[in-house]
This record gives structure tokens, C-alpha cells and sequence, in this order.
């Protein structure tokens, strides 16, 4: 039988796919930039051109600096010379290494956990875990706040469990879901101590509560938490003394702890069967030496080192501060997290071209499906390393041009 379309549907679909990102204003652009040790939040944008411009970066995820400190460095190129650059294979075969273990001890401790699971990235580890979870609980109901991050939303779809999704932060609506469901099936709650685009925080001791009387297990995601929040810099379940009431934390390497990978931190048991049921964390090639040295060592230093927290909540008001008193629109919840609600995705994204060709501002527009229409935004993650002069030189180009470029010109729309 012949087919009836031929090599060029495919094409023109996929013309047509990346046509629609580019009239909405939604078509992701990768800034290509040249970081230089010693030398952040600055460092050189690649531009179209292959010309080097100065930039400072305000849109990163590195939030304590940690990727440039000297003794994750130090503890990397050691490992690096000790062992070699991959782990060479699975945490089955013959990719655990000594760094690995020791890693994963560091941050069970950290979350005053038993045990203490690596995997590739946060995204994987939530994917993995959620969506494995009910060959460990069969019959499991997942509970499931509205603004979860998408690879919880993945996981859970995955796993093909019986899943509720309550309003976001909604304690109430929450306590209606779980009493309307059998309550002889296992049950989990999932979601966020800060949800990244709005920089709120989950009412983690209500939620808890509830888990409590209805015999849930709890499961939080500390991504945008862990190293900047508590004591020890184990997250806001740390700072809410409410560490004992979580069953399985969700935690990355990526931001405050400036490398990479991600973990899960519960149970022994609990770890032990995803080490033993999760294809994701079976058949996945381990992070390298040489990065799990690097991150056991940041670790480590945040456990004790509280001055890099309090600089990190000082620059944050800081910043805030500032952006309030020149009038611009920005979402302030308590956290280091800080949007500027724009509501446009052209003029988002054209405020951001604008802010990094003419003002040598590096901050990246967040547009549908990442939020909700109407809500884009330039959301600024400043760090203890953003010092008053980057502060100053920010505020002064978002007020100029919040100012001087109405949101409904055409130069904006242009």
C-alpha cells in the first residue's frame, strides 16, 4: 500500500510547530555566554556575531555562589586526578565509588534522613521515585499540588496510580480530596517547600498534619530550598523543625550547591527498593567522581557556613527593596526568588533582548507553559556575589525602561 505522505509532512509540521513558539512570543532563545572562574555573576555573552560583551548574570541558578568557590574546585580536580573523568558505568556496575557513598551519607545527613539516594538530576530522581511508587504501594492514591514542578507532574502520570490534584497551597480543598477517598488506600501528598516561579512557600506543617490523620506519606520537594534555608542549609523543612514529619525529600546539587545531580533522602528501606525497582536509577550511567566529590564537599561547607545564607537574605531584600521603590510589579513572598510580572510573552522576551544588548543584563523571559498565560515574567535570583554596584546598575535599567517603554508601544511590540 502506498503512503500517502511523503518525507516533507515531516518537515512541515515541525516548520509549523516552531512558526507558532515564534508568533507567541514563546520561542526559547540560548543565550550562549563564557563564564570566567573567579569572576562571577560576569562573565562574556557569544553573541550572534561571535563578538565577547561584558554581561552580568541575573537569571542563574547558582544561588551561593558554591560553583566558583575554591574548595568545591579543589575537592573535584583532586578526584579528578585520582580516578579519572567518568564513573564508568551503573551504581550497579562498577559505578559506586567511595565519592558516591560518601556523598549520599552527607546528605542523608542533612535531612536527618537514614538514607540517602543520587541520581543524574532532581527532574530524574522525581520522575524515578514518583513514578515507581506504586509497584512499592499498590493501589496508591498521589495527592498533588496544581503547581508542581513537571517532573513530579511526570512522574505521577507515569506511574498510573490514582492521582488527585489539589488547589495550590489549598490546605482545605486537600482535606476534602483525602476525605472523599477510601481510607484504606495508601496515600502520598506531593509538593514543593518553595515553588520556583512565584517564590512561595507550601504551608508544610498543615500539610503535615493532614498526612498525620489520614496516614499519607509525605513527599517534598526542597530543589529551590536546600543549602539556602535551616539551620544546616537542609531546607525549609529544616527551618520549620519539621524534618521528622517528611518521608521523602527531593533535593539537587544544581543550584545552591553549585555542581549537579540530584537525590531522594528517606528510609532506608524506601531507598533501598528504588535503588532496586527504579529503571531510572538502574539504568542510568553515575555522575562522575569527580562532580560527587565536588558536591560533598559544598555540602559539607554550607552545613557549617551560615554567613553565605544570611548575605543570600540580605541581597534578596536588597534587591526587592529596590525594585518596589521605582513602582515595578514584582511578586514578593518571603523568598530569594524574585518575578517581574510583565504579562506579555512578546514584551517579556523583548525586555529581555533589550536588557542584555543594551544594558549588558542577562536575564532569561518565562513565558507558557512554564507559567500561566498572562502572568510572563523576568524572574532575578540574586546571589551574596551580586554586590551593590550589579544592584545598582539592574534597578537603574528596569526603571528606565519600565519607564520609557510603555508595555503597549511599539517599540516594545516591535
Amino acid at each position: 500500500m502506498t503512503s500517502k505522505i511523503d518525507k516533507n509532512f515531516y518537515d512541515q509540521k515541525l516548520s509549523s510547530a516552531l512558526e507558532s513558539l515564534h508568533l507567541e512570543g514563546r520561542y526559547r532563545t540560548f543565550i550562549e555566554i563564557k563564564r570566567t572562574r573567579g569572576n562571577f555573576p560576569n562573565a562574556r555573552w557569544i553573541t550572534e556575531n561571535k563578538i565577547e560583551k561584558p554581561v552580568t548574570v541575573w537569571c542563574g541558578n547558582d544561588y551561593l555562589g558554591m560553583g566558583q568557590s575554591n574548595i568545591v574546585l579543589e575537592a573535584m580536580q583532586d578526584a579528578l586526578k585520582s580516578t579519572g573523568a567518568g564513573s564508568g558505568g551503573t551504581r550497579n556496575i562498577s559505578g559506586t565509588t567511595v565519592y558516591h557513598k560518601e556523598l549520599e551519607h552527607e546528605l542523608a545527613g542533612l535531612h536527618q534522613k537514614e538514607a540517602c539516594l543520587l541520581f543524574t538530576s532532581a527532574y530524574v530522581a522525581n520522575d524515578a521515585a514518583l513514578s515507581t511508587l506504586t509497584k512499592l504501594f499498590p493501589g496508591l492514591i498521589i495527592y498533588s499540588d496544581e503547581l508542581n514542578h513537571a517532573s513530579i507532574i511526570e512522574g505521577i502520570r507515569r506511574n498510573g496510580s490514582e492521582r488527585r490534584i489539589f488547589r495550590h497551597n489549598d490546605v482545605e480543598h486537600l482535606r476534602k480530596l483525602l476525605e472523599t477517598d477510601d481510607p484504606g488506600a495508601p496515600k502520598l501528598i506531593a509538593f514543593e517547600s518553595i515553588y520556583s516561579m512565584d517564590g512561595d512557600f507550601a504551608p508544610i506543617n498543615e500539610i503535615c498534619s493532614l498526612a498525620k490523620e489520614f496516614a499519607a506519606l509525605t513527599y517534598i520537594d526542597e530543589v529551590h530550598a536546600v543549602g539556602m534555608y535551616g539551620e544546616s542549609g537542609g531546607g525549609v523543612a529544616e527551618r520549620d523543625n519539621l524534618l521528622s514529619d517528611i518521608d521523602v525529600i527531593n533535593g539537587t546539587l544544581a543550584k545552591a550547591f553549585g555542581v549537579m545531580g540530584g537525590y531522594i533522602a528517606s528510609s532506608s528501606k524506601l531507598c533501598d527498593a528504588l535503588r532496586s525497582y527504579a529503571p531510572g536509577f538502574i539504568f542510568t550511567t553515575s555522575l562522575p567522581p569527580a562532580i560527587a566529590a565536588g558536591a560533598a564537599a559544598s555540602v559539607a561547607h554550607l552545613k557549617s557556613n551560615h554567613t553565605l545564607r544570611e548575605q543570600h537574605q540580605l541581597q534578596a531584600k536588597i534587591l526587592k527593596a529596590r525594585l518596589k521603590a521605582v513602582g515595578l510589579p514584582i511578586i514578593d513572598h518571603g523568598s530569594h526568588i524574585i518575578p517581574v510580572v510583565v504579562g506579555n510573552p512578546i514584551h517579556t522576551k523583548k525586555l529581555s533582548d533589550m536588557l542584555l544588548s543594551d544594558f549588558d543584563i542577562y536575564v532569561q523571559p518565562i513565558n507558557y507553559p512554564t507559567v500561566p498565560r498572562g502572568t510572563e515574567r523576568l524572574r532575578f535570583t540574586p546571589s551574596p556575589v551580586h554586590g551593590p554596584k550589579e544592584i545598582d546598575h539592574l534597578v537603574a535599567s528596569m526603571d528606565y525602561l519600565w519607564s520609557h517603554c510603555a508595555l503597549n508601544r511599539a517599540d516594545l511590540s516591535a
